[in-house]
């Protein structure tokens, strides 16, 4: 089969390689679309840092060249004699995270902190490829919702933001402002609406800001325009219950903080790096939260992340409007993701065609 493997910082090849094998527990699938996401782009562009390349990964064990993709839709083509369900044929999502089932964490409902946590695309082969073998235990079936391939492919990043929101805890009388409309920011907003009325989106990008728009965002704010989030929150006399940090800038947290009023729940979405100045007493004197958010759990948040993007009417083409080949991946995919130039707030790549092409709803 044909397939992407990642080799070195900007160094990814289209090879031909075995079909993968399953093993017990796994299912086969021919794969639909598969998303690329910022995390891609930067082990592309500077990594390796998180894919096991010169090491093996300690779960895992895979060293080596490695089949990037962890946003993955697919049909299943055959599965391990101990897995029930699935049938051949069904169109089935990847949550990708793989868990161990026993640990403390996971006997608590928080796979996504398993002592032994790996992930399909990151820590082993993943989707970026003709077929993968994936653990049935990260799957959920999508062949039930009405929706496309390509909009299963987004249920992955979806459920990233349903986990945010969990881990927000906004309420129907809360209010939540979202900083950066990317991606993650973009689901995020359309989950918040579908629990609160004041959904504020800030975003560098306008073309972005009116995606988030048509997803229920109350009020989207250019940043750097006109006029600020904090005019916008004491025109509208709201006080932010939860603030979500998704751009994962330094400016973003700031950002943040400055926004907080007493009590505020802030989640840090995007990945901060480095050192942040965080005053401990203004925290315990105001009551702020800082919440961190990692992953998702698959089995509480795949599901809903299914049933948001099914209730769409429309589908999702505004949000992710092509999938390219994987001829295509790295020059119209990966570099101008890491470069931040590309028009596409998602990308989807799908294995099986020679160019790009649109998606479907």
């Amino acid at each position: 089969m044909r397939a992407a493997r990642f080799y070195g910082r900007r160094d990814i090849r289209i090879e031909e390689v075995p079909e993968p094998s399953i093993g017990p527990g796994d299912l086969l699938l021919k794969i639909s679309a598969v998303g690329i996401c910022g995390t891609d782009a930067h082990e592309f562009a500077a990594g390796p840092q998180m894919f096991p390349i010169d090491h093996p990964h300690p779960v895992s064990g895979h060293v080596g060249p490695m089949i990037p993709g962890h946003e993955l839709a697919g049909v299943v083509v055959d599965k391990a004699p101990d897995v029930a369900g699935f049938e051949a044929g069904s169109l089935v999502v990847s949550g990708a995270g793989i868990s161990c089932g026993t640990c403390h964490w996971c006997l608590r409902a928080s796979t996504n902190l398993c002592e032994r946590y790996s992930t399909l695309g990151l820590h082993q082969d993943g989707g970026l490829a003709e077929y993968a073998a994936v653990p049935a235990s990260t799957c959920v079936d999508a062949s039930g919702w009405g929706i496309s391939a390509d909009t299963a492919a987004l249920a992955q990043p979806m459920s990233i933001a349903v986990h945010a929101l969990r881990r927000g805890r906004l309420q129907r009388a809360e209010s939540a402002v979202i900083l950066g409309a990317g991606g993650i920011g973009v689901f995020l907003t359309y989950a918040a609406a579908a629990w609160s009325d004041q959904v504020f989106v800030a975003d560098l990008d306008r073309r972005r800001l009116q995606v988030a728009e048509s997803l229920g965002a109350t009020k989207t704010v250019e940043v750097g325009g006109e006029t600020s989030i904090e005019t916008v929150l004491d025109d509208n006399r709201t006080i932010p219950s939860v603030i979500y940090e998704v751009s994962g800038s330094a400016a973003g947290f700031e950002q943040a903080l400055r926004l907080a009023q007493r009590g505020t729940r802030i989640v840090l979405v995007g990945l901060q790096h480095g050192h942040k100045q965080v005053d401990p007493v203004d925290i315990s004197l105001r009551e702020l939260e800082l919440v961190g958010t990692s992953a998702h759990v698959c089995s509480l948040d795949l599901p809903e992340a299914l049933r948001l993007l099914a209730s769409r009417d429309g589908g999702w083409t505004d949000v992710a409007p092509q999938a390219l080949s994987l001829n295509e991946l790295v020059s119209d995919g990966l570099e101008p993701l890491a470069e931040n130039r590309t028009t596409r707030i998602k990308t989807l790549v799908d294995p099986w065609v020679d160019t790009a092409r649109a998606t479907s709803a």
